[in-house]
């Protein structure tokens, strides 16, 4: 069995191999209306937005990556740095092994200490005890937790926890006894309308839909295994866009949903939001940009420079967010969500099949 310091860098390695699932997420049928009477000026564009109760001044957060392995420690500060920097909330990889075990809890610690004033979400597994949430918000003094959902990664991890007849009961109780606001985490597979209906009537009010399209988690697991007849599994999922078509049927009034899964740029971050997320979550391209082939040693040229080209990235989404905002005749990210919007290709099908109402 291998250890969860290998575990957590192997999960590294392929997720930067692997790179984004084949599956599409599906943002290549989402098109916008050009708004020809436009009264929005560029310095009234308003990106703040609400989560959980919780004010962002911006739309967009660095999503779960890593922690749990002091090998990744310097990521973790480099992410908090590009956070602090940019002002974008941060969500923290799984703290599961930290609170169990308190092992490698520095590699948590780092995020706050470089970032001492932002918005950070902490992150646990469904199966985690109410206590051990807790333990997981004090390590970052966090705003919220996010639970993740990760049956796919567990069925196919060598090392994984199938026991999933477990996880509704644990979430109905880390629903009642948790403090902080909690916010449900898919983890690359979506969210089907029938389970945010089954969320929302338990009392969740926040919910990541997290679609396939971007890093798969399947994929990884298989690939770290070696199992072939998996493999097939590896694209596995709903899509990014059909998991927000989703929501936007039965989402209840007081819910936020959040979107993550194959976003990579500004465009496609506006399409989210359009799409009805109050939030959009990013993992694999920030990634990327952190974690060049050469690897970054501590205080190094090339740990500077890769965190001055992430913070770069994520300015210019803010700014194309901006310019598709005043475009589209939406002041704030309310008015985005209101935009009429044209589907084609396998959105449009997926559309017709579901039934589903699109404007």
């Amino acid at each position: 069995m291998k250890t969860r310091e290998q575990r957590k860098g192997e999960h590294l390695h392929y997720a930067l191999t692997l790179g984004d699932s084949k599956q599409s997420a599906g943002f290549e049928d989402v098109q916008f209306l050009h708004d020809c009477l436009s009264q929005v000026n560029p310095d009234r564009v308003d990106l703040t937005t609400r989560v959980a109760g919780i004010k962002l001044e911006s739309p967009l957060f660095i999503d779960a990556i890593t922690g749990g392995a002091d090998a990744v420690t310097t990521i973790n500060k480099q992410l908090a740095r590009v956070a602090a920097r940019t002002g974008i909330a941060m969500a923290v990889g799984s703290q599961y092994g930290a609170v169990r075990d308190r092992s490698s809890q520095k590699s948590f610690a780092v995020v706050r200490k470089e970032n001492p004033d932002g918005v950070i979400f902490a992150n646990v597994s469904a199966l985690a005890t109410p206590a051990e949430v807790e333990q997981a918000v004090a390590m970052l003094n966090a705003a919220a937790v996010e639970i993740h959902l990760n049956v796919a990664q567990e069925l196919f991890m060598p090392e994984g926890d199938h026991d999933f007849a477990a996880l509704w009961t644990n979430l109905q109780r880390l629903r009642e006894q948790v403090t902080v606001p909690i916010i449900v985490k898919e983890t690359g597979c979506g969210m089907a309308a029938a389970q945010i209906q089954q969320l929302q009537a338990a009392g969740f009010n926040c919910l990541n839909v997290a679609g396939a399209g971007g890093t798969s988690f399947a994929a990884i697991e298989t690939a770290r295994s070696g199992d072939v007849r998996r493999r097939r599994f590896a694209n596995w999922g709903i899509p990014t866009v059909w998991s927000l078509l989703e929501a936007r049927r039965v989402v209840a009034t007081g819910t936020s949903i959040l979107a993550s899964g194959g976003i990579r740029d500004g465009w496609q971050a506006a399409k989210a939001l359009a799409l009805g997320a109050a939030a959009v979550g990013m993992a694999g391209n920030i990634l990327a940009l952190l974690e060049p082939p050469e690897g970054l040693a501590a205080g190094s040229s090339n740990e500077i420079n890769a965190v001055e080209r992430t913070i770069t990235t994520v300015e210019e989404m803010l700014a194309d967010l901006k310019d598709i905002m005043v475009l589209t005749g939406a002041a704030t990210i309310k008015d985005l969500q209101q935009v009429r919007l044209i589907f084609t290709g396998r959105t449009l099908a997926y559309l017709q099949n579901r039934s589903l109402e699109h404007a």
